[in-house]
């Protein structure tokens, strides 16, 4: 028996793919050390329990290879609140990050960019609750993403995906790279006329309440990158839903990654 899901929201089926992937060969993780923004996290928690939403250049290698979606990776990272409630100094995430994590101490001194990484995204208020409905959020409960000019997403989803596209950027020097983020009505009914069958219906995509993205294929087509997303984002709120991976209730869409705290206050996570 399928899950009922309220009035407004997407199905499983209407939150489909939207664009066909390839495989290619898996390559090894490089994994380099990093902390998680246990500050950050900790005031998005918060944010989460407290407030409830209403409802309503290119990564290293080609942006035309190949993507590494034979992979399947399950999150292998701690989730968000693990990561808030975990001490600072030794968090639990994946074995191969944890080896190399260092303190909080060191990585205070020696970053001189530690101030904006305790606040990655300053002036977003991480604690508006959204009571708009899909599609038609204000100015206040939006954020621009700073790394990806033109793209904005919920204040407590943007405040989580800066401080990740950090950790992204000190693993592999570049920022996560985006083909869509919020999408207003409007551009939902664009994005239906032109796509048809493989749009969500429109009002009911998460990309319309600020909770989704889209990677860029210079990013899914990277097995590193996209490796080290799959694994790491989790502690940062942001996964591949189980809907859209291979096997899942939905077209296989590994590109699509939605902030799972937000999502799991409106509806279930599946």
């Amino acid at each position: 028996m399928s899950t009922p899901v309220a009035a407004g929201l997407p199905s499983r089926a209407e939150r489909a793919g939207r664009e066909p992937a390839t495989e290619r060969a898996e390559e090894p993780v490089r994994h380099r050390a990093w902390l998680p923004r246990v500050a950050v996290l900790g005031a998005l928690a918060a944010a989460t329990i407290a407030a409830p939403m209403a409802p309503g250049g290119p990564v290293v290698g080609s942006g035309n290879g190949t993507s590494p979606f034979a992979l399947d990776l399950a999150p292998s990272g701690p989730s968000t609140l693990d990561v808030v409630t975990a001490r600072a100094a030794a968090p639990k995430m994946a074995p191969g990050i944890m080896a190399a994590a260092p303190d909080v101490s060191r990585e205070v001194s020696a970053a001189s960019r530690s101030e904006d990484r305790d606040d990655p995204l300053p002036g977003c208020d991480p604690n508006v609750t959204v009571t708009s409905t899909n599609g038609h959020l204000t100015d206040a409960e939006l954020c621009d993403l700073p790394f990806a000019p033109g793209y904005q997403l919920s204040t407590r989803a943007a405040v989580a995906l800066t401080a990740l596209n950090d950790a992204f950027r000190d693993e592999f020097g570049q920022d996560i790279a985006l083909v869509d983020s919020y999408r207003s009505l409007g551009r939902q009914y664009s994005v239906k006329e032109s796509r048809g069958y493989l749009a969500a219906k429109p009002g009911t995509s998460m990309h319309g309440l600020g909770l989704a993205i889209d990677l860029a294929g210079s990013v899914t087509g990277n097995t590193a990158a996209y490796k080290w997303l799959v694994q790491n984002g989790a502690a940062y709120g942001w996964e591949n839903p189980p809907w859209a991976r291979r096997g899942g209730q939905g077209n296989y869409e590994p590109w699509h990654f939605e902030f799972r705290p937000g999502v799991e206050q409106i509806t279930t996570w599946h």
